[in-house]
């Protein structure tokens, strides 16, 4: 069997978990409380919600340093097809936007103990998901 028939791999790149925690810990759980803070001010103006949503997409890298997943097939990278935007905007008006809330306070909770901290990790990778339906 040759490994073009494999399918797609799922590749993440980021730094190791003693890494992640201690950039929590010094760096992550302060700055991402204040992208969060700023995001959700900048989605009450209506003008600048994109801004918003980029800087709550970006969440889980500012918190714990982790990378986004690439899917790589034998061909290249491949970007993954999102939902319809007009779909993804209803989501985000009449539920993504406190669900995520609801879900980065989850997280900050868990990460508050060390043996929540890994499940805290996953739950602000979701958070995107969460807020506007998108898929990594």
């Amino acid at each position: 069997m040759s490994y073009l028939s494999k399918g797609p791999v799922v590749l993440r790149q980021q730094p190791g978990c003693l890494i992640q925690i201690l950039w929590f810990v010094f760096i992550g759980f302060w700055l991402g409380a204040l992208a969060i803070s700023v995001a959700y001010v900048l989605l009450l103006l209506v003008v600048t919600i994109p801004v918003g949503i980029a800087l709550l997409n970006r969440v889980p890298q500012l918190i714990a340093l982790r990378q986004p997943d690439r899917l790589v097939t034998a061909y290249g990278e491949v970007k993954v097809r999102q939902h319809n935007f007009f779909l993804r905007a209803l989501w985000f008006l009449l539920v993504g936007w406190w669900l995520a809330a609801g879900g980065l306070a989850v997280a900050y909770l868990l990460c508050a103990s060390i043996l929540g901290m890994p499940l805290g990790f996953i739950i602000f990778d979701w958070v995107p998901g969460m807020l506007t339906l998108r898929r990594s």
